[in-house]
């Protein structure tokens, strides 16, 4: 979304040293082999290989930043920040490799996806790379008696992430429920990955307890988002597996896109004002970074209104 590009194009809110961090940990994780092995992955793995080039073309770096940021709020050493939020940024892009792969897409970040230049099968294992260097990042966190719970956390996000993308809507002509499924796969699928880079870095402050504050925040967040960028795709979606708002509404409905695009915008301003509402109240100003961006992006829908 073009907003929410233009409300994360800084990278100086949180330090450059921060940002550099996270970047150099990542091109670490994937390129270490084995203790003693005297080689890297990279110089035997095309996977390694591939994942380098993913993580090069870029990418706005959105859960990482909102990881880096609450990490700064909450008093967390720069090793934790950096540790959460590189662990966040590998799952996201696990996640992206995974659906390139499923949706048979051929570019991403206007190059080659990695199953277009590398085929299916390394795609496959460089998704899967990715998802283990994400462990080795948060196990760097340096209080090991909060390592169970932030384990635990991360590998109940990845599952409603997984769970997510297994979902398929069935339009059944109701639109309440059709919505609301829609809104389920949308929670899962981009909520759950909001709002992990929140929850750890509140588990890693002891301050776990608002963390389903900071969950439903990321995840009306989520719709919103959901939403905005769906307003901007229907033409590429018609005829795809992708969910979009306004193909659910016009099906359901038997209305006009017009008229699917009021309702579709006015639900997401909906979601995005609870976002705020709720980023806001998170302890220590470390929702911050998600209210504005859920103000932005509100602002950019009721500017297109």
């Amino acid at each position: 979304m073009r907003a929410l590009a233009e409300d994360t194009s800084s990278t100086a809110m949180h330090g450059e040293s921060l940002v550099r961090g996270v970047e150099e940990l990542m091109a670490r994780l994937i390129r270490t082999g084995p203790a003693g092995a005297g080689e890297s992955i990279e110089d035997i793995s095309e996977a390694s290989r591939a994942a380098s080039y993913h993580l090069s073309t870029g990418g706005r770096r959105v859960r990482s930043n909102l990881a880096l940021a609450a990490g700064t709020a909450l008093g967390l050493p720069a090793k934790d920040s950096t540790a959460i939020a590189a662990c966040v940024e590998l799952i996201h892009n696990a996640s992206l490799i995974h659906d390139d792969l499923q949706d048979q897409e051929l570019s991403r970040r206007g190059v080659e996806t990695v199953s277009a230049a590398y085929g299916s099968h390394v795609a496959l294992c460089t998704g899967d790379l990715l998802l283990s260097a994400s462990y080795a990042a948060l196990a760097r966190f340096s209080d090991a008696s909060l390592l169970p719970d932030l384990f635990s956390l991360v590998h109940s996000r990845i599952a409603l992430v997984i769970g997510g993308q297994c979902e398929q809507l069935v339009t059944t002509g109701d639109a309440e429920r059709d919505l609301a499924a829609y809104q389920a796969i949308a929670s899962a699928k981009s909520g759950a990955l909001f709002s992990l880079p929140l929850e750890l870095a509140l588990i890693g402050s002891r301050k776990g307890m608002w963390s389903a504050d900071a969950r439903r925040a990321a995840e009306h967040f989520a719709i919103g988002y959901q939403i905005a960028d769906d307003l901007e795709d229907v033409d590429q979606d018609r005829g795809t597996l992708s969910v979009n708002a306004l193909i659910v509404l016009i099906e359901t409905l038997g209305c006009d896109e017009r008229e699917a695009a009021y309702r579709a915008r006015k639900h997401a301003l909906a979601h995005l004002g609870t976002s705020v509402t709720l980023a806001a109240s998170l302890p220590n100003g470390s929702g911050a970074l998600l209210r504005e961006l859920a103000q932005g992006l509100s602002n950019s829908l009721e500017a297109t209104h």
